[in-house]
């Protein structure tokens, strides 16, 4: 399935209202450097470059015109100014012109990666054609636009993009996904004793905690360090504006998930690098953290959800709800609120299970709302807590505000989850399969970058 989910268009797009809202805890304070000791070893240097040296070029590679030239075929300015367009789309605000000229930097590379992706696409005689690519065009414009390809067409159009520079896209991930396909899933190979296995020691890890990650990693050495935390605070800003994780994994991410927007999807923390998963073991689901500093480089991490091994989530429940609530007259002055949500709190209190709550609410002129069916994690995460602990027939606190009114929420049923047993063997088998071929496919794409021929202007 093309995750296109770097493109933005409106807060429609499902795969970036996903990430909106990210509650965020403070960042850790900034790794200090560590003081060097004599060598090349000591220091990190392991190329042996003399401590003093001269730049006999150009000091700033990145001070350039952004286009190139991959193996023959060109990048076009055009080409990086609409495709960068998409990435400031989903940043919702202006940026400055140094975070500009990274965004487009980085939108070079993944050009140049996606040109690659393309062209061993074709030399393995494997085409894309332009219908598949229209196709999956139109399905984008049906999900966001009510089946309006032209509204669609008018949005990419209006922020600085365009229809071509999302299909070039469309395209690459399709060629990529069936290169992928032909040269490498064929011979990813998975045991049914190493799914049994696998299953074995989730059976014997029931009740652990495990952990829904999403990533952003990038590579840092001793001497880019300074400036791989500096970008990697530059793009947690923007997911604190509202960016969308997803689209920022996709591209700016150096870990084999960048292609899965970041997602690490469930692990135990045992699983992960040791700073990694004590920064997790702090966090709370919806809570954005980084830069943490591993082995290799940096990560920005978010941690969308939290459970137990084989478990069944409290949250998973199914509730039948009634929905109590007044409203406020317009110029009501802060005593007239108070005494009629004092009304409304002793009318709450004075009912006697669910089939009483229509009486109740007539008596302040309250509203009752039926809500069937309704699944606890859907609901706001101030009210899980207090919905875990309510007996049927029992309220909520009230909530709400003058401008909006205030409500409660009453249990009036609740279908609890079962356990999860665990997965069956073919379902390991598939994920591992998945993991090996992202892995597989990471080193394919970085032979393709040794082996091509670019050239900058």
């Amino acid at each position: 399935m093309i995750t296109t989910s770097v493109l933005r268009i409106s807060e429609r797009f499902a795969m970036a209202a996903a990430t909106l809202g990210l509650v965020v805890s403070p960042l850790p304070a900034s790794a200090q450097e560590a003081q060097p000791e004599a060598g090349p070893v000591a220091t990190g240097n392991v190329l042996g470059i003399p401590d003093d040296f001269s730049l006999l070029g150009e000091p700033d590679p990145n001070v350039r015109k952004a286009t190139a030239v991959v193996n023959g075929t060109v990048i076009t300015g055009t080409d990086v100014d609409h495709r960068t367009a998409l990435v400031l789309a989903a940043s919702e605000r202006e940026l400055p012109e140094e975070e500009k000229v990274r965004v487009r930097m980085q939108v070079l590379r993944n050009l140049i990666d996606e040109t690659l992706q393309i062209q061993e696409a074709a030399a393995q005689e494997i085409t894309v054609s332009g219908e598949e690519v229209n196709q999956r065009y139109l399905q984008l414009a049906a999900q966001n636009f009510g089946n309006q390809p032209e509204a669609m067409d008018a949005y990419l159009l209006s922020i600085g993009s365009s229809p071509v520079s999302l299909k070039r896209q469309i395209q690459g991930e399709i060629a990529w996904a069936r290169l992928v396909g032909r040269m490498i899933r064929p011979f990813i190979n998975v045991s049914e004793e190493e799914a049994q296995d696998v299953i074995q020691r989730l059976n014997d890890s029931k009740g652990q905690d495990e952990y829904h990650i999403m990533e952003i990693y990038l590579s840092a050495t001793s001497e880019t360090e300074a400036q791989v935390i500096a970008n990697a605070r530059q793009i947690m800003d923007q997911l604190r504006q509202g960016g969308s994780f997803l689209g920022y994994a996709r591209q700016f991410s150096e870990s084999s998930t960048a292609a899965a927007g970041g997602d690490l999807g469930y692990v135990r923390l045992a699983t992960l690098p040791v700073e990694m998963a004590e920064a997790a073991r702090t966090m709370q689901p919806g809570q954005l953290t980084g830069p943490v500093q591993i082995p290799g480089g940096f990560v920005i991490m978010y941690l969308r959800d939290k459970r137990q091994i084989l478990m069944a989530d409290p949250r998973d429940a199914m509730l039948s709800l009634k929905q109590i609530s007044i409203g406020f007259q317009p110029g009501v002055t802060q005593e007239q609120a108070q005494a009629q949500l004092q009304s409304f709190q002793t009318a709450v209190q004075s009912i006697r299970g669910c089939g009483d709550a229509e009486r109740a609410a007539q008596t302040i002129g309250a509203e009752v709302v039926v809500n069937d069916q309704i699944r606890l994690r859907d609901l706001p995460e101030q009210l899980q807590p207090s919905l875990l602990q309510l007996q049927v027939g029992q309220a909520t606190p009230p909530f709400g505000s003058i401008d909006d009114g205030v409500r409660v929420l009453m249990l009036c049923g609740r279908d609890d989850p079962v356990d999860e047993g665990a997965p069956t063997v073919d379902e390991i088998i598939d994920q591992i399969e998945t993991e090996r071929v992202q892995k597989r496919a990471q080193r394919y794409l970085r032979d393709l970058r040794n082996d091509a021929y670019i050239e900058y202007n």
